[in-house]
């Protein structure tokens, strides 16, 4: 199942979004938030909607998490372009949901910040309450879908004060979108590319995960109870850059989409 959320009139909505003859549509409004059906999408009830064309609609974030946790250095190639050797267990930090972007929206560079990067990465979105998984358990009850994340970073304040919050956790420094889906599989392999102005700037394939899904989960929720709705944003191949007022970021995940938003200053 793929569904986004946009608005609607004067509300927000989450919508099933479909292809209806090549192109897709948001066919029918979901009558309650994903988040809230236990990772059972398939009983969320529906109801009737002149459809609208994915492209044309006006499109929100399609997650509201509790907290956003991001895993930092899983492509070997993007810790060695800075100098780190790979972690020996996932590198875990929070960006605040106050970061959260929408699809189409403007990521403001920090006027503090001397340089702010992308890093396009594949996002995680959990089903239901998970604590302590244990060894053996699959992972895959937890997961509710996939979306693309640019977890953008004012680099030269993450060097200045060794922990990341006030890098990571500007405001806009979390784009997300366009939709959320369950019909990828990042064990087998899935190609996120972040695309500047047109130009690839980044290229990898989560095949090359330090740490896989299931290793990621686990970890954290040995320490931190992960709740419905929350992100998991799971690493950036290597290749990130700086980012200038004027410039269109393209966040593309393969069987997602494209997560398109616009660089001005603040």
């Amino acid at each position: 199942m793929k569904y986004c959320r946009f608005q609607l009139g004067s509300r927000p909505q989450y919508g099933l979004v479909e292809t209806v003859t090549g192109r897709e549509e948001i066919t029918r409004l979901l009558v309650n938030a994903p988040e809230d059906s236990n990772g059972d999408m398939e009983d969320v009830p529906t109801k009737r909607m002149e459809p609208v064309a994915l492209a044309e609609a006006a499109l929100l974030a399609p997650v509201r998490p509790s907290k956003i946790v991001c895993v930092g250095r899983n492509y070997r190639e993007h810790a060695a372009e800075f100098g780190h050797d790979a972690p020996i267990e996932p590198l875990i930090f929070l960006k605040p949901p106050s970061a959260l972007l929408s699809p189409g929206g403007e990521i403001r560079l920090a006027k503090i910040s001397e340089r702010v990067d992308h890093e396009g990465e594949l996002g995680v979105v959990v089903a239901r309450t998970c604590h302590k998984v244990r060894p053996d358990e699959d992972v895959h009850p937890y997961v509710l879908g996939y979306t693309c994340v640019n977890d953008v970073t004012a680099r030269d304040l993450q060097k200045k004060d060794g922990q990341w919050t006030r890098a990571k956790g500007f405001d806009t420094f979390c784009p997300v979108g366009p939709v959320v889906t369950d019909e990828v599989d990042p064990w087998a392999g899935v190609l996120v590319e972040t695309r500047v102005n047109g130009e690839v700037r980044q290229h990898g394939s989560t095949r090359d995960f330090i740490f896989a899904l299931d290793v990621v989960i686990r970890h954290i929720s040995q320490f931190m109870t992960l709740l419905p709705g929350d992100l998991i944003s799971t690493g950036t191949p290597a290749g990130v850059g700086p980012l200038v007022a004027g410039d269109v970021v393209e966040v593309s995940v393969e069987g997602i989409g494209v997560l398109r938003n616009q660089v001005v200053d603040e």
